[in-house]
């Protein structure tokens, strides 16, 4: 129990809630999860876009989740990507199977070329950097550090 006052305990699993983010491919997905406090992201592995759904009702009823970040593909010049038309009927059908958790889109740009870089800086081998879903498990904690790194400027 966590004392606010001397006349109000709450339970510390109130405050305790996690953030997934997800890097939503027509093939496979990145997904990344914050630790309970959402102080770190944390990738978890890669999900195929066919199975996505059923993980993350299976997920979310294990772990208590706050909500989930969606990363929005755009272009240069800000309007949404092509392929949109992809995520957008996947967020509708999230939203019936977990309609208690708030959906939120975060801008992506650039997400994929960060974690090439960051592959290469970190000393991954080619052989490594090629590995199907490696850079979808990179973006995905990207996109999630990048929110979490916007909510703690706030």
């Amino acid at each position: 129990m966590v004392i606010l006052s001397s006349h109000l305990l709450i339970p510390i699993s109130y405050f305790i809630m996690r953030v997934l983010a997800i890097d939503y491919g027509r093939k496979r997905c990145g997904v990344a999860v914050t630790d309970p406090l959402q102080i770190a992201a944390n990738p978890l592995p890669v999900v195929r876009s066919c199975d996505l759904l059923k993980f993350l009702q299976e997920y979310c009823a294990k772990e208590p989740v706050e909500r989930i970040l969606i990363g929005e593909p755009r272009q240069m010049n800000g309007n949404p990507s092509e392929s949109m038309r992809y995520i957008k009927p996947f967020v509708g059908q999230l939203k019936k199977v977990l309609p208690d958790i708030p959906i939120e889109f975060v801008d992506e740009r650039f997400t994929s070329v960060i974690a090439h870089r960051d592959m290469i800086t970190a000393g991954f081998k080619k052989s490594d950097r090629q590995r199907k879903g490696l850079a979808d498990e990179m973006s995905a904690t990207i996109i999630l550090t990048t929110w979490l790194e916007a909510k703690s400027a706030l």
